[in-house]
């Protein structure tokens, strides 16, 4: 197709695709066969118009425009590949001369990945992070899977103190009159949960049941509804039922009923196994984080718009996933905080242009560095993948995978290999 390279300049490469006039005039002749049956001429029959007569009543230029479409897509690939440039958008055509019997000559301009100035990323230094368990973090996981495994029972004769299960009627009211979503019934409140107004659950505390109460607080400064922004409101409330939470003992007992060994001694050091395991992830990710943060603030790269454009709607996608994940959509979301879609893009930007900005600089170093990966690389992540999708078949689900783009993961990989690499070379500091 004989692509030239005009110009590149701000992220921007300008460039011409030449279609040889043979080409055009098969991929015209080959329209015209496919539409033939919609052109109706008087003295022919459907769809036994000859060409020349349908270009005689309908312009020579009627089949250019399918034809064209027809030829750019696989004409624009080879000549990204031939000029080896890397876009981020979807280019702008413009037909610069196109004539029956002549070569068709089409102008490209597209955005392409920028090229970044790379810092001294061999010679990183970052403080020191490392994290350890103690036998505290130990205790603190052991009481937190006894509260799971507490039983629920209703609690006689006494007043309510914190951590209590409340069941509660409450009618709120601001300035005398009641407000929308300010009453409910038989509503379950957990004391000390912070899960209500701040100042409501503590006015509870020391109550009996079958008690009615008025509890008086402030809406904060910002609250999701703006009606009710700082102002002081009264709820009357009536104490229905107080239930706890009966600890089991932390016995072997215990541990022979959550776990699969048989002593609480056992259960306790394979808490601390796991949470080490976990600590050192931790520690693992914040290294890492930090090696690209202080790389990418030594380097320089100029962002095309469109990139972070991408890369917000890319952040936009994610957020709503796990929304639905949750039960919720994104416009539910919207409504509960009182914000819209031009507020979170807003929010997101800063995030996703460092993201980007990473990522560009990662690619540069892979690239300086000719960090490649092997089918052994693949087949490794895959495995992973697998795995961390529960699948049975692996194997299957290899060969599945490998039928489709496997792009994405490869990229994915190299990307792992460079950070491994900058962390290799980093000199930590106290």
């Amino acid at each position: 197709m004989n692509p030239v390279l005009n110009k590149k300049e701000d992220n921007k490469a300008f460039f011409t695709i030449e279609i040889p006039a043979k080409d055009f005039e098969n991929a015209v002749q080959k329209a015209y066969l496919k539409n033939r049956n919609y052109f109706v001429v008087p003295g022919f029959r459907k769809g036994k118009v000859p060409r020349k007569i349908i270009e005689m009543n309908y312009g020579e230029e009627i089949f250019y425009e399918e034809a064209l479409n027809s030829l750019l897509p696989d004409a624009y690939e080879e000549a990204i590949e031939e000029l080896k440039l890397d876009p981020v958008d979807y280019p702008e055509i413009d037909v610069e001369d196109i004539e029956k019997g002549k070569t068709v000559i089409v102008t490209a301009e597209v955005t392409i990945k920028p090229e970044a100035e790379l810092g001294d990323y061999k010679n990183i230094e970052i403080e020191k992070i490392e994290y350890n368990v103690s036998d505290e973090d130990v205790e603190m996981e052991l009481k937190t899977i006894q509260e799971m495994n507490a039983r629920i029972i209703v609690a006689e004769d006494r007043e309510t103190k914190e951590g209590d299960i409340l069941t509660i009627d409450y009618e709120g009211y601001v300035d005398g009159e009641q407000f929308e979503g300010g009453t409910a019934e038989n509503q379950e409140l957990t004391l000390g949960s912070d899960t209500f107004i701040p100042g409501f659950e503590e006015q509870l505390i020391g109550k009996n049941k079958n008690d009615e109460v008025e509890v008086k607080v402030n809406f904060p400064e910002e609250y999701f509804e703006e009606s009710l922004e700082g102002k002081e409101a009264i709820f009357k409330v009536t104490i229905h039922e107080i239930k706890e939470k009966e600890l089991p003992v932390l016995d072997d007992e215990f541990a022979i009923d959550v776990s699969e060994f048989d002593t609480l001694a056992e259960y306790k050091e394979d808490l601390r196994q796991n949470l080490e395991k976990e600590l050192k992830e931790r520690e693992k990710v914040e290294i890492e984080n930090a090696v690209v943060d202080k790389i990418v603030e030594l380097s320089n790269v100029e962002i095309p718009d469109v990139m972070v454009e991408n890369q917000i709607e890319n952040e936009i996608r994610q957020f709503a996933y796990s929304l639905q994940m949750q039960g919720l959509e994104l416009e539910q979301y919207f409504q509960f905080t009182n914000s819209n879609l031009e507020d979170f893009k807003a929010q997101v930007e800063p995030v996703a242009k460092e993201k980007v900005r990473a990522d560009l600089v990662l690619d540069a170093i892979s690239k300086e560095e000719g960090i490649e990966i092997s089918d052994e690389d693949v087949d490794m992540e895959l495995e992973r993948l697998a795995k961390e999708y529960m699948t049975e078949d692996i194997e299957k689900f290899k060969e599945d995978m490998k039928k489709g783009d496997l792009e994405f993961l490869k990229k994915g990989i190299i990307r792992e290999k460079t950070i491994e690499l900058l962390v290799s070379n980093v000199k930590f500091v106290e």
